[in-house]
């Protein structure tokens, strides 16, 4: 006698040992409580994964699995079925097999729905089993918007050449919310592409002839589509109204920042317009408020980094200074501090351009060089507002450096980041901006350096030798045996768009003031500081953080040796 398909899944489970009888005896008392199906009790109490029940599903179902991961999926293939029809049958085109199409399922039991996809595309499948995560990871990327990009920056260029160029800007402010209007319809195409390729940035820039539209993800531009320049004008209004900035001023530069929504995502946009020579250009920050502040451990900080970070940030005075370059993390890392010191019995007040993410319990003000609100200024009216804790979102002047400076001696803990090379290097930039050797010595607490790699995919990733260059780098900093060490790159899959890369992590050093070193700044000697800070971080430097994440396999040579400017250079 057979036994029930439930019975049967069990058994094949615990036969492929992904499942123990245990699990499966507690999820079969589960499922009869709760009325679900075994698979998805199993799944998502993570007795087994998706991948696992679905290559047993496809064994007893006598189809084979496909592992998207590692399919070529060809976008033009899948499109034999549309969005909407893909997802209604949770099924995506595989393979076009000249009298027959292969096609993956991610519920293969719906035989009626293979049926009416046959009937759809009007030809054989042959089903496979492929799981729903990878399924819908696959969709979101097929299905993108980059296509209707181009359509809709096509219908943008058709409306203005019917109204002749001629662009009525009282018309334009009051037809904001046409969702009908080709150029709007090209902005929220643009902002749910870059939501969807996981875009930091959107660079709109103007160019002989032509306008083109990049992306930054995961630190690298990529270029998104190419459109007629006579749009351009016409898409800056609009972002400036969004932003209530002044649409008569093409001059000058212009900031302001727009809180839009975007698939049920809410994001704050941080628009920054430039004059060039062929129009204006215009870059927007996204801020996915839905991600929230990442932790410290989120960033990729090592345990000891944090210890020694925390230590210096739970001092009652002093100034903590986090360096790098723009767009290496640095605010975040400011952000991961701030988690940790905000109690109801401290007093944090900061002050940022721009505050990038509301939290609760500090006092956050934005600066607006406009009503001359600048870092200088709001630090003195800080001072009277009886804080503990001071944020300043960055040291741009040597006004700014000193007035920090005194509040640190006046019993204020003060956190701040400055644009320098790495940790040595950054008492000699406050010496260069007018700060008194004596002044840095008696209040700077540490110095934390940072710069932020991309990670290999792990679906595609490889062995990969090194080349001569990458030898050499290999030899200065790593004291092992190479012939031990297996390196890696991303050979480039669809989960990946082809880079190599999916995400990024960070790589830190923290330089801790000793006596000897705050002896050598007090005399004002910044060449004989950076040789004593270096002997310091001897072994804990960035290009050796940088190196520890090569050999573990986490990212290549080359995005170490590019990313750690010092190393780069050498």
């Amino acid at each position: 006698m057979a036994l029930p398909k439930t019975e049967q899944l069990g058994a094949a489970l615990i036969k492929h040992g992904y499942l123990t009888q245990a699990k499966l005896t507690e999820a079969l008392s589960e499922q009869k409580r709760t009325g679900r199906m075994l698979g998805r009790v199993l799944i998502e109490n993570n007795f087994i994964t998706e991948e696992q029940m679905a290559r047993v599903v496809g064994e007893q179902s006598g189809l084979p699995f496909v592992d998207l991961r590692r399919f070529e999926v060809n976008p033009d293939v899948v499109r034999v079925l549309n969005e909407m029809q893909a997802r209604r049958f949770k099924a995506l085109v595989l393979e076009d097999r000249g009298d027959s199409y292969l096609v993956g399922f991610s519920d293969p039991s719906n035989l009626r729905a293979q049926d009416e996809l046959a009937a759809l595309i009007r030809r054989p499948i042959d089903a496979a089993v492929i799981t729903n995560e990878q399924f819908t990871k696959t969709a979101d990327r097929i299905y993108r918007k980059t296509d209707q990009l181009e359509e809709t920056a096509n219908e943008a260029k058709l409306e203005l050449e019917r109204e002749s160029g001629v662009i009525d800007l009282n018309q334009l402010q009051f037809s904001i919310d046409n969702v009908d209007a080709p150029v709007v319809k090209f902005l929220q195409t643009v902002f749910e592409e870059a939501v969807q390729m996981r875009a930091s940035d959107i660079h709109i820039e103007p160019e002989e002839g032509r306008l083109c539209v990049r992306f930054r993800i995961d630190g690298q531009l990529h270029e998104q589509v190419q459109t007629d320049l006579r749009i351009a004008p016409a898409l800056l209004v609009r972002l400036k109204l969004m932003a209530s900035l002044d649409i008569a001023e093409k001059r000058l530069p212009q900031d302001g920042g727009i809180s839009i929504r975007v698939s049920s995502q809410r994001i704050d946009v941080r628009l920054s317009t430039i004059p060039t020579l062929y129009g204006e250009a215009a870059v927007m920050r996204l801020l996915l408020q839905s991600q929230g502040l990442r932790t410290l451990d989120a960033s990729g900080m090592p345990p000891a980094v944090q210890e020694k970070l925390l230590k210096m940030a739970h001092r009652p005075h002093g100034i903590v200074l986090v360096t790098g370059p723009t767009g290496s993390g640095k605010t975040t890392t400011l952000y991961g501090v701030l988690q940790q010191l905000n109690q109801r019995n401290v007093k944090i007040l900061t002050v940022e351009d721009p505050v990038e993410y509301r939290i609760s319990g500090i006092n956050q003000v934005q600066v607006n060089d406009k009503i001359q609100l600048t870092f200088a200024r709001m630090l003195r009216s800080f001072l009277r507002q009886d804080p503990d804790i001071l944020l300043v979102g960055e040291v741009r002047d040597s006004e700014t450096a000193e007035i920090a400076a005194r509040a640190a001696m006046t019993g204020h803990l003060v956190l701040s980041t400055l644009h320098t090379n790495d940790a040595a290097s950054t008492p000699g930039r406050l010496l260069d901006m007018g700060i008194p050797g004596f002044l840095i010595a008696s209040t700077l607490l540490g110095v934390m350096s940072q710069r932020l790699l991309r990670v290999i995919c792990k679906d595609c990733a490889q062995a990969n030798p090194p080349t001569p260059e990458e030898t050499a780098w290999l030899k200065e900093y790593y004291r092992g045996d190479l012939s031990r060490v297996t390196l890696r790159k991303g050979l480039g899959c669809a989960r990946c768009n082809h880079t190599g890369y999916l995400g990024r992590t960070g790589v830190f050093e923290v330089l801790e003031m000793t006596d000897s070193l705050a002896t050598i700044i007090h005399r004002g000697d910044p060449i004989a500081f950076e040789e004593a800070a270096r002997r310091e971080l001897s072994g804990t430097s960035l290009e050796q953080q940088a190196l520890a994440l090569v050999v573990a396999g986490e990212t290549t040579i080359h995005e170490a040796m590019s990313v750690v400017s010092r190393a780069a250079s050498r």
